[in-house]
């Protein structure tokens, strides 16, 4: 089977090519989730014409096992835990408790250098395009609607390249509208479906905000 996307920038590219209802409309903007989602939500940002920003979450990571999430937390302090992982592994609230402020303090560290300072945009009222690179568990997003959701947006969209099909139907009932270019049965991992899956660094997030905009400044498009 060929695999579908070179890269990010190309996944993001293809995957705009089903937001153009979306496109040179004042209200709308797109969140990143850092760092994975900010190549793809660059290429829908400049398809549609729109504002780029990111949305700050963090996997929590199962203790000794940091690889597995046993739920995420966001910026805004939003939290989404997994009972079923919590359960399986017997974490414990002291472990869990730990892991959030070690997330927190990531969170805000990241969000200082991406911004630069830079305040986080208003979202009431708007129509928010939240992109990342693909939902394996789909912890991470579901969070990040979650607290996106309590800045009451007037439209909540989720697009990504790849999702598992049963965790994309997951989170409709979160969000206004989802979409999911590719929707595998099994998805394995996130990374089998691009040519080209190396990490996105810091480096890159902020030359990509930062080349964004520049560019929708020069445009006149902020709100």
């Amino acid at each position: 089977m060929a695999v579908p996307f070179k890269d990010r920038y190309d996944a993001g590219r293809k995957l705009a090519e089903l937001l153009t209802k979306f496109a040179d409309r004042p209200d709308t903007i797109v969140l990143a989730l850092p760092r994975g989602g900010v190549p793809v939500g660059y290429e829908v940002s400049v398809a549609l014409n729109a504002p780029l920003d990111v949305f700050m979450v963090r996997k929590l990571g199962a203790p000794g096992h940091e690889e597995l999430a046993m739920g995420a937390i966001t910026s805004g302090g939003e939290i989404v835990l997994s009972s079923e992982v919590i359960e399986a592994r017997n974490i414990t609230d002291e472990q869990i408790q730990s892991e959030v402020q070690r997330e927190q303090g990531e969170l805000a560290r990241r969000e200082q250098q991406y911004r630069d300072g830079r305040p986080a945009p208003e979202l009431r009222d708007r129509t928010v395009i939240v992109v990342d690179d693909g939902l394996a568990t789909g912890s991470t997003m579901r969070a990040a609607a979650l607290a996106i959701r309590k800045q009451a947006p007037r439209q909540l969209v989720v697009a990504v390249p790849v999702s598992d099909r049963t965790v994309c139907a997951s989170i409709t009932d979160i969000v206004d509208e989802i979409v999911c270019l590719i929707t595998p049965d099994i998805l394995y991992a996130v990374g089998l479906w691009y040519e080209d899956f190396t990490p996105t660094s810091d480096e890159e997030v902020r030359d990509l905000l930062h080349r964004r905009q520049g560019a929708i400044e020069v445009s006149g498009a902020l709100p």
